[in-house]
């Protein structure tokens, strides 16, 4: 896996993803613990409608911006969105209304949407063997397991002899630092669009691929099982551990890392999984596991029994839904790279990043709104989300095979 390394290009930008990752890291922790301060056991529900306008930024500016930087040069599209980011997180330790919160979030994630699916869509032009790129894909997902756990430790430490607003200084730092790293790699320069590529053709062509391919209609049904298990985690794991548990926030950052950890452990065997088993097979098998963690999570709060096992019960739970949505996620964009030409590949990567993310929209409202009536339904929910959306991802891909003549 770490041969890859050995391509600088991609030894650069892997060092900026790492760093920028960190950063954020450290922002879901203070977030978090923000979110408390100004709404206490409220906090959910601010989590819920943050993340939400996350999703809102995420899905409406994504493919506006795409069409719009198409011909830019990467390089400048990358380091701007960085600068963005950077700056706006300057502003979070000042907010003192939860309407600050909310603005700020929309303007570092809108920056977050075209930094994300420019980024990836670099990668098969610095790795374009699909074994390495297979590879590239697993560090990627590697990277994002070790800052769910790392960050978390370090925003432990730091919390232990800091307040949680000077975590926002590590997230700015991270992305000032990403900046520099990235201007300072040869970036590949974005393959021509054709002469009657409209911007309105360019807006919509990564969906119209999406409507097209039958393994990425499959795709978007797995996107709804991986929002519906990583929504529970990222909005209600301040309410479990602060309001329901009653530990200190350095147990909160220790529940974020067993997520992480699970997908840790996913993410190192999928290139051999992929090898052997190929891509729909493995995916399937992580939508059966992140069901399994919502179930599991449902259980623990059903029980009262259970409660005073609370906290490795959940811990538990959360490795078992890092290690189902990983299993979905990381292999993914190999379905992206087979669908794509070298003309849309960067719309293509951006409807996934739109498409999964308006998924997100669904289930981190569910999970903020009914987690504010009670944690079991937000387990129901959002384990009902899953199963539904597993089932016809699966029954979609079905369809396709038969109006091709393949057997199903």
């Amino acid at each position: 896996m770490l041969s890859v390394l050995s391509v600088a290009p991609y030894r650069r930008l892997f060092a900026a993803q790492v760093i920028a990752l960190l950063g954020t890291g450290l922002l879901t922790v203070a977030l978090g613990l923000l979110a408390f301060d100004l709404a206490g056991a409220d906090a959910g529900a601010v989590l819920g409608t943050a993340l939400t306008i996350k999703m809102v930024a995420y899905v409406a500016v994504a493919p506006i911006v795409a069409a719009a930087v198409d011909r830019l040069p990467r390089k400048a599209v990358l380091v701007g969105a960085d600068v963005v980011r950077a700056a706006t997180a300057l502003g979070l330790p000042f907010v003192t209304e939860v309407w600050q919160v909310y603005v700020l979030i929309f303007v570092l994630q809108s920056a977050s949407a075209t930094f994300t699916p420019a980024f990836q869509s670099t990668i098969p032009q610095i790795l374009p063997d699909e074994r390495e790129y297979t590879k590239a894909l697993s560090l990627s997902r590697l990277a994002y397991d070790l800052e769910a756990i790392v960050s978390p430790m370090i925003a432990a430490a730091l919390l232990a002899i800091v307040s949680y607003s000077n975590l926002f200084a590590g997230t700015v730092l991270g992305f000032a630092v990403s900046a520099l790293l990235v201007l300072s790699t040869r970036v590949p320069a974005p393959t021509a669009p054709p002469p009657d590529s409209t911007f309105w053709r360019r807006t919509t062509e990564g969906v119209r691929v999406f409507a097209r391919a039958r393994r990425l209609r499959f795709l978007l049904g797995m996107n709804f099982v991986v929002a519906a298990g990583t929504a529970l985690v990222l909005v209600n794991s301040v309410v479990y551990v602060k309001s329901v548990l009653q530990l200190d926030d350095s147990a909160l950052a220790l529940t974020y890392a067993a997520y992480g950890g699970g997908s840790l452990l996913m993410a190192l065997n999928v290139p051999r999984i992929v090898e052997r088993w190929g891509i729909i097979g493995p995916m399937t098998t992580g939508g059966l596991t992140v069901v399994a963690g919502l179930a599991a999570t449902l259980v623990l709060t059903l029980v009262p029994d259970a409660a005073g096992a609370g906290w490795p019960l959940l811990l538990g739970a959360w490795a078992v839904l890092g290690a189902g949505t990983s299993l979905i996620g990381t292999p993914s964009a190999r379905l992206l790279l087979a669908a794509s030409t070298e003309h849309n590949r960067s719309l293509v990567y951006t409807a996934q990043f739109s498409l999964s993310h308006a998924c997100f929209l669904i289930g981190y409202p569910l999970a903020g709104w009914l987690g504010a009536l009670s944690l079991a339904a937000a387990a129901a929910g959002l384990l009902g989300l899953a199963v539904i959306a597993g089932l016809i991802a699966v029954a979609m891909l079905r369809v396709g095979r038969a109006r091709v003549g393949v057997p199903s």
